[in-house]
């Protein structure tokens, strides 16, 4: 029997997908810019970022079949894997972590020259690194929802907060088939509690002061596919049901910037060994993904 490869140990590169720059004038032309840098900052978000091309797209939506099959050789590699994260068959939402460690496009997107820099760019120009990834995964017609939530508070286990989140689909994102939505300006509030991810959508609301819900005003994010949105790790964001003929499917990439320190002693992410408490994160399954 072949042995599984665990791609957590290529720190680079491994396939044709991606072209790592060689030079400024080559990161040039993945800059944000200005305006684009200030979206962010006022609204706590900034969408429209193109980030794969369409034979990028193709290559991860073959990877992303091939893994769903819990009798993958690789499935023991994931950090988390949930058929169906709601448990409810007429309210499927698939959602995994690790798939980095599986499979090559899946590996090479960390190291996207559009995302590096966008993500470099958003976090302050400090050093980034990765810290883990996603797939949101929305069928036809029974697609469920992800509820109300920030990001931050799952990941308070690591600080300082100095965190960033960019969700890319692989199919074109619509009210219809349940894309994400922002509430703008919500990363201003502070830190909330956290609900239950696949639970009751409107769950957070519990949590708001009267004066949030008067702000509570969601805005649908609408995206081709190949096409990501950054945003802030205290941004309140979900997304509903999908009941339409078109399915929804996703990744997301989850990143801080170099010197967060671990605020646990306990496990950071199944299957990986624990960094004490006040060390930094970094090593095999937190790499540098850019520096300066």
């Amino acid at each position: 029997m072949t042995a599984v490869r665990d791609l957590a140990d290529e720190h680079r590169l491994i396939s044709e997908i991606f072209k790592w720059p060689s030079s400024k004038e080559e990161w040039g032309q993945y800059r944000l810019n200005e305006e684009q840098l200030a979206h962010f900052h006022e609204y706590g978000y900034l969408s429209g970022i193109k980030l794969l091309n369409e034979q990028q797209v193709e290559v991860l939506r073959k990877e992303l079949e091939e893994i769903r099959d819990p009798q993958h050789p690789a499935h023991e590699l994931f950090y988390e894997f949930h058929s169906n994260q709601s448990e409810d068959p007429n309210s499927v939402l698939f959602h995994s972590l690790g798939h980095w460690r599986i499979t090559p496009g899946f590996h090479d997107v960390i190291w996207n020259p559009a995302f590096v820099m966008a993500a470099h760019q958003l976090l302050e120009n400090k050093p980034v690194r990765f810290w883990h990834d996603q797939l949101f995964c929305k069928p036809a017609k029974h697609g469920g929802v992800v509820a109300w939530h920030q990001d931050y508070s799952y990941w308070t286990r690591t600080i300082a907060m100095q965190h960033l989140t960019c969700w890319t689909g692989l199919d074109d994102a619509s009210t219809e088939n349940g894309c994400l939505h922002y509430v703008p300006k919500s990363h201003k509030w502070g830190l909330l509690e956290a609900p239950e991810l696949a639970g009751d959508m409107n769950g957070l609301m519990n949590y708001l002061t009267d004066e949030q819900k008067e702000e509570f005003n969601p805005v649908p994010i609408e995206l081709k596919k190949g096409h990501g949105t950054f945003h802030h790790p205290l941004m309140v964001h979900g997304s509903y049901e999908n009941k339409s003929e078109i399915s929804r499917r996703a990744f997301v990439l989850n990143v801080f910037a170099d010197g967060t320190i671990s605020n646990t002693d306990d496990e950071l992410l199944k299957g990986v060994p624990s960094i004490p408490k006040g060390n930094k994160m970094e090593g095999k399954f937190f790499p540098l993904i850019y520096d300066n």
